[in-house]
């Protein structure tokens, strides 16, 4: 107590020093603080007022929920996805409900007493090993979704029991659907599969939530909105401690809708295995096989070989099977038939005849004689020139002849003309031939809407390429001469279309000058028009002469289909590849090939063009004919005759 006092007295005593010191005097305060301290506490008071108001009542909901969910957990009940039909009611993709297990993350990284129990348990179960446990976590997290990892879908019904006795937080069953393709690879080009959604899927469309599966190709990837439904929403509320408060459906899930497509069931599948076994027979691998409905754009077959089976990219597990299928050099996943470009060779040698008669190049009688070349001079050394080769000596043809022997020769004057110098002979006795010329050229390749997408209704479809001068300068930087005018006129050099691009102007020539938007959902508005060329049917009607005498003519490139029995149009092309090291082989054709100008789209007379494509193949279109002769048997026994 001495201690405190005498600190108290030096205190004071100081004070009073310090007072003395600097003549420090007390003084009343005035009215000014009093306002300033006030103000202050006005403005404190009114922020914590604001601040409340803007937390209760402006924000209310949002941090109400954000509390509901501290104690709600909402699990989504997964939705059936509609189901896929074939034209005929085939069914081509369907729904299997399963039980499927599932590891909780949160659970089973908040619960680490129960890590080893956890993974004890899914080894005995479900026989994976702790290992592949963790991989999933792995992968899970990798892929920056918050969804559970998924351990094994399709449970047997011991392996249920079991899971449902453990009664552990970190591992649940419920009830799934795994998506199933009847057919398996047969119609997988057209119906795609579906997957799981990850990271990317997230990425190009953030609004995706709790739907488990979404498309992935084809079909299932296009359609994918229609057929994904909607899932329904379960919330369990539990305390702090996990005890469940309370159970309840908020929303049943909702099935989505079904697409039925105009592929034709049974000559999809019989395409299928006679272009598989048309490859197999040549040692080939790749093929693409396309028949459209030549009145209205109604896809009727899409082929992509090798194909692959979505039963196994569309569930868990099976990953050995997966990777062969992803990393197969020869992409079975890659849709060519929309996506691939090829140079088409002489199968654009039709449009090329059309835009010949048309801007009056030549007469559909005019002759030009073909010893199996042309020789064009140098205008800078009379000594030299260059040679451009047919496939075989072809004699005097027209277009007619033309067309049905595939001529070079007369393709390349067609398409570049005869400059002087040329053998005489090969003018047959005519006049001078100045060609159409690559600009005329590049207008008739986009009168036919080459190199541009058909809208056909699948993902990933590519645009193709139509060469121009001013290309080659800036890329080459080279002119364009008249060689590079050669090549095109006969389907070769840079010109690249896709598979339906080609077959969509095939089918044009089939009908007399319409170009329908190629479609596969039957519920899609159609025929829809994208381009009509009829006015340039007296010249159309003239190049389906010369397709029809490629099949009747001794001399035609498709005269192995003579003795079918029935009227058909054809066009054959071989185009190089590889630096001309290979070739891919095309065959194009329709039928009934007598009733094209008359039967319009709302005929009853079938009507079907057809593509086949043998990539690297042995004999060029050789290899095609046989192929394209057992379907359009087959069409025209089973559809046409009905």
């Amino acid at each position: 107590m001495t201690r405190r006092k005498k600190d108290l007295a030096f205190e004071e005593s100081l004070g009073e020093e310090w007072s003395r010191d600097f003549d420090i005097v007390e003084v009343p305060l005035g009215e000014r603080s009093f306002f300033v301290a006030g103000a202050f506490i006005f403005v404190v008071a009114l922020i914590f007022l604001g601040r409340t108001f803007y937390l209760n009542v402006i924000s209310g909901d949002f941090y109400g929920a954000r509390a509901e969910a501290n104690q709600a957990r909402l699990t989504l009940t997964p939705a059936p996805r509609g189901l896929i039909y074939a034209r005929g009611g085939e069914v081509l993709a369907e729904n299997e409900a399963v039980w499927s297990a599932f590891l909780d993350p949160k659970e089973f990284f908040e619960n680490r007493d129960l890590q080893e129990e956890t993974l004890r348990a899914i080894e005995e179960a479900l026989y994976l090993s702790a290992e592949d446990v963790w991989k999933g976590i792995k992968e899970s997290a990798e892929s920056d979704f918050t969804a559970f990892v998924v351990l094994k879908e399709k449970l047997a019904q011991s392996e249920l029991v079991k899971l449902e006795a453990l009664g552990l937080p970190t591992i649940f069953v419920e009830r799934d659907f795994i998506r199933h393709y009847p057919q398996g690879p047969i119609f997988s080009s057209a119906v795609g599969y579906v997957g799981r959604i990850d990271v990317n899927d997230l990425e190009r469309d953030p609004t995706l939530g709790g739907e488990k599966f979404i498309g992935k190709s084809g079909i299932e990837a296009f359609y994918d909105e229609t057929l994904r439904g909607e899932p329904g929403v379960f919330e369990t509320k539990r305390d702090a401690k996990g005890n469940i408060l309370s159970e309840e459906l908020k929303s049943e899930p909702k099935t989505g809708g079904e697409v039925r497509l105009t592929i034709d069931g049974g000559l999809q599948e019989y395409f299928y295995w006679r272009l598989r076994g048309g490859l197999e027979a040549l040692g080939r691998r790749v093929g693409v096989g396309l028949a459209l409905d030549a009145k209205s754009g109604e896809v009727l077959a899409l082929v992509n070989l090798p194909g692959y089976d979505p039963n196994i990219l569309s569930g868990s597990g099976r990953n050995d099977e997966k990777k062969a299928i992803f990393n197969s050099p020869s992409k079975p996943l890659f849709e060519r038939a929309i996506s691939g470009v090829y140079t088409p060779g002489s199968t654009i040698k039709p449009l090329v005849a059309v835009a010949t008669l048309k801007e009056g190049v030549m007469k559909s009688t005019r002759k030009i004689f073909s010893p199996g070349y042309i020789d064009i001079p140098n205008p800078y050394d009379p000594e030299a020139f260059s040679r451009y080769k047919d496939w075989r000596y072809q004699g005097n043809v027209d277009v007619y002849s033309a067309i049905a022997q595939s001529s070079n020769v007369y393709f390349y004057i067609a398409g570049g003309g005869a400059p002087q110098g040329v053998d005489p002979q090969i003018l047959a006795g005519g006049g001078y031939v100045s060609g159409l010329g690559i600009n005329r050229l590049i207008s008739w390749w986009q009168k036919f809407l080459l190199g541009s997408r058909t809208g056909i209704d699948l993902p990933g479809e590519a645009e193709g390429f139509l060469p121009t001068p001013a290309w080659k300068e800036e890329h080459a930087g080279t002119p364009w001469l008249l060689g590079d005018t050669y090549n095109v006129s006969i389907g070769q050099g840079d010109l690249l279309l896709t598979p339906i691009q080609l077959l969509s102007y095939i089918a044009a020539v089939a009908n007399g000058g319409k170009i329908y938007e190629p479609v596969l959902n039957s519920a899609k508005e159609h025929p829809n028009l994208r381009a009509d060329l009829s006015e340039f049917l007296p010249e159309i009607k003239e190049v389906q002469k010369g397709m029809e005498l490629a099949v009747t003519s001794p001399l035609g490139t498709a005269h192995l289909l003579s003795d079918l029995g029935f009227k058909i149009a054809a066009k054959t092309g071989t185009a190089e590849v590889r630096s001309k090291t290979g070739e891919n082989a095309f065959f194009v054709g329709y039928l009934p090939a007598e009733t094209l100008a008359k039967a319009g789209a709302g005929s009853d007379t079938p009507q079907i063009a057809i593509l086949i494509l043998v990539e690297n193949s042995l004999e060029g279109s050789l290899n095609t004919v046989p192929i394209a002769k057992d379907v359009l048997n087959w069409y025209y026994w089973n559809r046409t005759r009905k």
